[in-house]
């Protein structure tokens, strides 16, 4: 898939400029504030000069050669991805290896590369509140509130269908919402159980099974859930609550990213700049295919 536009604002702006990255990162700073990164993450500016001009921007889940490639090669001045690309510390990074690669080709073709992760996660209108949105959660609130911040913002969230549907039904929606993937939708639960209070993570979540299953949550859905805490979660479960729906990591996520940019472009607009903006339509889940009994 090509990279395409993001939804743009009905609001024009006259004599508009062209933004430097430091102050695309000034807007970025107020709808994505790194005080709300969890202490282990590695967020903010990772290649670029902040004097540079940024005249086309281009989000994605993860920093990988295709979407680098997608960005350098289409003149794009500045990536934004919601995974870190230097999340570890690395002691080199000639371009022999993967990452020193692709370190490499950003600052050759000139791409600057920002990361917003957890601060991504947990800000209003991020990953969690556009994933909440999108299955018709009302009422949401973070399932771990933010240290420092408004009480909206946070890990997870937690909230309330209009009307209880069958865990069955519910599963349904969430595969119909999320990018098709090889993985699909995982469910633990009885597929005619009734679901109304949802609790959800986008990313790995695995961590907040508790945090679910103590706020009541008839399921609870994230990515990556791993077995041993899966399992431990069902046999913990009171009445079977919560069911546990597992989907990709990269699905859960994705759905931000139009969202993101069109704020993005909004807050620079606001500012009186002029920059195009798209978001890629690279799959960068790692799964190509599954098999299952029957198949």
């Amino acid at each position: 898939m090509s990279p395409s536009p993001a939804p743009r604002p009905n609001e024009t702006t006259t004599d508009s400029q062209v933004p430097t990255l430091d102050e695309v990162l000034d807007a970025a700073e107020e709808l994505w504030p790194r005080s709300l990164a969890e202490s282990w993450d590695a967020v903010g500016l990772v290649t670029g000069r902040r004097e540079a001009l940024v005249r086309r921007i281009h989000f994605a889940v993860d920093p990988v050669r295709a979407v680098i490639e997608e960005a350098a090669s289409s003149g794009t001045d500045l990536l934004i991805t919601h995974h870190p690309l230097l999340l570890r510390g690395v002691t080199s990074v000639e371009a022999g290896q993967f990452k020193g690669e692709m370190v490499h080709r950003l600052i050759e073709s000139g791409c600057a590369l920002l990361t917003a992760h957890t601060n991504g996660d947990s800000a209003i209108g991020g990953v969690n509140d556009v994933l909440a949105g999108a299955l018709g959660l009302e009422d949401t609130a973070p399932l771990a509130p933010a240290a420092e911040g408004l009480v909206e913002e946070g890990l997870g969230r937690i909230g309330m269908l209009a009307e209880p549907m069958t865990l069955g039904e519910f599963a349904a929606r969430v595969f119909s919402v999320l990018p098709a993937v090889a993985g699909g939708v995982r469910v633990a639960g009885d597929r005619d159980g009734l679901v109304q209070r949802v609790a959800l993570c986008g990313g790995a979540g695995d961590s907040m099974l508790s945090a679910a299953a103590e706020a009541g949550a008839d399921v609870f859905l994230t990515a990556d859930l791993r077995h041993h805490p899966a399992s431990e979660a069902r046999e913990a479960a009171v009445g079977g609550r919560p069911g546990l729906i597992d989907v990709s990591h990269f699905a859960s996520e994705w759905l931000w990213l139009p969202t993101a940019a069109q704020a993005l472009h909004r807050a620079l607009a606001d500012r009186g700049y002029d920059v195009e903006v798209a978001v890629s339509g690279i799959n960068t889940d790692p799964w190509d295919f599954v098999l299952t009994p029957g198949h």
